[in-house]
Formats: structure tokens, C-alpha cells, sequence
């Protein structure tokens, strides 16, 4: 029960009239506690102690210091006019004024979360823009480790001279750790050569996954085409997987990766011709990869992206058309209105699916036979169901994949080392027997 101000003024009152601590308890029905508490704010205070007291606590142990407010606020605006001039890299965001911070001593250095608050409040950030949820929820992978899955996009851009330039970049999702690569044209063979660098920088993933261009794709003209870039990806032992059609958000962790790229190198730049994109771009990438990323608790996406795993030997560029490779390759597609997906320039019957839904379709190819199945989830999924399934027609032999390959060489190198070691036994177990029964293996 809140006490009010008179009740307290009447314990005070009694008291001085000369009634002891416990009568003036029982007479206003309160502890004796109580009674002591506030006849020791009046022997303190007078008749001011009898008020009410602010609940606030004194001191805040988290609270930030006006000179860290101005340092946060400072190191913001340089960042900022850094940007503008062109200067390093340009990212102005919490991460980056708290780098800024930890760079330049500041000690108790405050979180990201401290840091935009002290810059909303000072009017010095810009409204976040929520994106519009996809109309259609297409199935998407969801990579925990480096070197699981790899997105690979293309941004176009134009040299000084009006010269098109096509600008391959790639990035794990999970370390944000990128490379890139720009070439005059799109052709099949330039994506083969950036995927083979990719491969070799980032290591070889789980999961590659590139857009419908028909650099990647192959084309949109013949049915059951297998393009290089397909045959290359069986050959390096990773899964290629396919956007949906004219979605960007399926390949949003390269495409923000983009946004970034575009600012850092070609914006206020004027770039002659592909030496001097080279250039610019290698500066980006190196500082990109040691700058620690909002998304990896502070690591930089070089600490966070592990060791790779090395392209099987030999793998080159070759203006020869590759073998088939045991393997699997993925399709993100939407169901249309006639209940089919397009898929390698054939549509396939999905009965069991329904128009607009978003599906993945895995073409698997074996030594012996090849399936398209259809599912109505990605393959990481806890749990998903097989909406179709489709025998795919092959003209041509299927060979074992690298995965394969290395498993019956490794298998043949254990059972060579444990025929040795059998032999070695026999050996030893000869020159046993001859020192002890001389004369009995002449």
C-alpha cells in the first residue's frame, strides 16, 4: 500500500507528542520498520524528507558519457565525408564507426546497438526500408558453414569510352568472404574461367549457385541441354544450382554483395578500360576481406572462411566439350498455371503441385541412369515431399563423379598399404622361424 505524505506527517507528528515507535505502528496499522524509516528521513531532511523520492538509480553503469557520444557522433562524419571524397572503403553504419573507434583507442569501446542509438538520436541515420515479401516462397538453402554454399552474379557497368564491361562476382554466404572478376563480354567460356578462380579462392562448395543467363544455362534453345558450365561444375564435384526465373532475392546475399562492389569501385571513378577495373577491384576485395563484417560478430570474413577444398588436379579451361559426370544440379522453379516447370528448355509435369507454387527440381545423373525430381523444399530441409519424378533422356555415357573417383583410390591405396604390411608380418615371421628351428625352410 502507497503511503501518502499527510500519513507520514501524522507519524511524525505522534512521535513528537512522545508515543513510542510500536504505539505509533499499531495506531496507523504499519510496520515499525516503517515508523523508524521515515523518522530517520525527518531527523535528516525535515519536512522535506517526507516527500517522494525519484526511483531513477543515481548512477547507470551503462550509461554512455557525453565524450563518447561526440566521439561516435565525430568518427560518423568523418566516415562520412570519406565516402563522399572517395576515400578507403565507404561504409558509414555502426560496424564501421565502432572499427573506427577500437582504431582509434576508445576506451570503453561501446556495442554496435550503443552506437546507433547515439546516431538515431542525433538524426544522423536514415529510416530503414522494410522489402516487400516475394510474392511467391520459393525453397532456399540454409548454409551454416564456409564453403557450403557460393552465389555467383553478374553486374554490368560501362568503361570510360562506352565499352561494356561484365563484371562476375561471387561470395560465400556464410563468411562473406568474396572474389571477382571482370570481363568484356559473357560468354560461356568467361564464366567457366571466373567459376574455376572462384573454386580456387573460395574453395569448392557444396552448393554453387548462379542466375539463368545463358552463360550459365547453356541457352534457352535446345531441350535436355547440358552446357559447360554445367559439365564443369560435375567435374569439380560441386552441386550447381539455378535461380529462379527473374527473382534476384534467391541470390540476395551476391546481390547486396553488389550494392557494395558498385560503390566502392565504380562510383566516382572513371575506369578506362579492364587493367584499371582490375586494379580497383583487387583494392576492394583485399579491404573487404579483412574488415569486420556486422554479420560475423565482428570477425572479418577472412578469420570466418575456413580452409578450401582444392579443385581436383588437372581441372582447366578446355575449348573441348567435357564428359558427364555423376552429379546432381538443382532448379528453383516456379509451378505455372498448367501444373508444369521449365526445366533445361522442357516443361515437366509437377500434378501434384499447385500454380504459383515455388518448388526445387534436382536433375540426378548416374553412371546408368538420369532423374529429375521435383520437391517442394530445398535439400537441406528437415523434412520435404517429392512432388514428381521424371526419367531424363541422356545421349551420351555418365562417368563417376570426383567424389567417387576418390573414394575407390583411397580404397585401393588402404588395401595396397595393408598388403604390404601383411607381407612385412610373413617376413618378420620367416626370419623367426629360421633362428629357431635352423635347417627346417632350406
Amino acid at each position: 500500500m502507497k503511503a501518502s505524505i499527510a500519513e507520514r506527517q501524522s507519524a511524525i507528528h505522534l512521535l513528537r507528542a512522545g508515543q513510542r515507535v510500536g504505539e505509533v505502528a499499531v495506531s496507523l496499522g504499519r510496520s515499525e520498520r516503517w515508523v523508524r524509516k521515515w523518522r530517520a528521513r525527518y531527523r535528516e531532511e525535515g519536512w522535506a524528507g517526507l516527500q517522494d523520492r525519484s526511483r531513477r538509480p543515481r548512477h547507470l553503469a551503462r550509461q554512455t558519457t557525453e565524450a563518447h557520444k561526440q566521439a561516435i557522433r565525430k568518427a560518423r562524419s568523418a566516415l562520412e565525408a570519406e565516402a563522399a571524397e572517395g576515400l578507403g572503403l565507404k561504409y558509414i553504419g555502426p560496424q564501421a564507426v565502432r572499427t573506427r573507434l577500437k582504431e582509434q583507442g576508445l576506451h570503453p569501446l561501446p556495442g554496435r546497438a550503443t552506437i546507433g542509438r547515439v546516431l538515431r538520436a542525433a538524426g544522423m541515420t536514415r529510416p530503414y526500408q522494410r522489402a516487400q515479401p516475394p510474392e511467391t516462397a520459393y525453397p532456399h538453402l540454409k548454409a551454416q558453414q564456409p564453403q557450403e554454399h557460393i552465389q555467383v552474379d553478374i553486374v554490368p557497368h560501362y568503361l570510360k569510352g562506352g565499352e561494356r564491361a561484365a563484371c562476375f562476382n561471387a561470395i560465400d554466404v556464410v563468411s562473406r568472404y568474396p572474389t571477382g572478376a571482370t570481363y568484356a563480354r559473357r560468354r560461356s567460356q568467361d564464366a567457366e574461367t571466373f567459376l574455376l578462380q572462384v573454386w580456387q579462392d573460395l574453395g569448392v562448395p557444396r552448393y554453387t549457385q548462379v542466375d539463368n543467363e545463358s552463360c550459365f544455362s547453356g541457352g534457352f534453345t535446345h531441350p535436355y541441354v547440358l552446357g559447360r558450365v554445367v559439365r564443369l561444375a560435375l567435374h569439380a564435384g560441386t552441386e550447381l544450382v539455378f535461380s529462379p526465373v527473374r527473382h534476384p532475392q534467391s541470390n540476395g546475399f551476391v546481390e547486396r554483395f553488389h550494392r557494395d562492389y558498385n560503390r566502392h569501385v565504380w562510383e566516382d571513378t572513371y575506369l578506362a578500360d579492364l587493367s584499371e577495373v582490375h586494379q580497383q577491384a583487387d583494392r576492394f576485395f583485399a579491404r573487404y576481406r579483412q574488415r569486420p563484417h556486422s554479420r560475423l560478430n565482428g570477425q572479418t570474413p577472412e578469420e570466418a572462411h575456413a580452409r578450401p577444398r582444392h579443385l581436383p588436379k588437372g581441372l582447366q579451361p578446355t575449348a573441348e566439350r567435357r564428359p558427364l559426370y555423376a552429379g546432381r544440379v538443382h532448379f528453383i522453379r516456379k509451378v505455372q498455371e498448367n501444373r508444369t516447370v521449365s526445366v533445361l528448355n522442357v516443361d515437366w509435369n509437377v500434378p501434384r503441385a499447385d500454380p504459383g507454387q515455388g518448388v526445387w527440381v534436382t536433375l540426378v545423373l548416374r553412371p546408368r541412369s538420369a532423374r529429375l525430381l521435383v520437391f517442394d523444399a530445398a535439400p537441406d530441409a528437415v523434412s520435404r515431399n517429392c512432388l514428381a519424378a521424371h526419367n531424363f533422356p541422356l545421349s551420351e555415357p555418365v562417368f563417376p563423379g570426383p567424389d567417387v573417383h576418390n573414394r575407390r583410390t583411397n580404397l585401393l591405396q588402404t588395401g595396397a598399404a595393408r598388403l604390404v604390411l601383411l607381407w612385412n608380418d610373413v617376413l618378420r615371421l620367416s626370419s623367426a622361424v629360421k633362428v629357431l628351428f635352423p635347417g627346417t625352410m632350406s
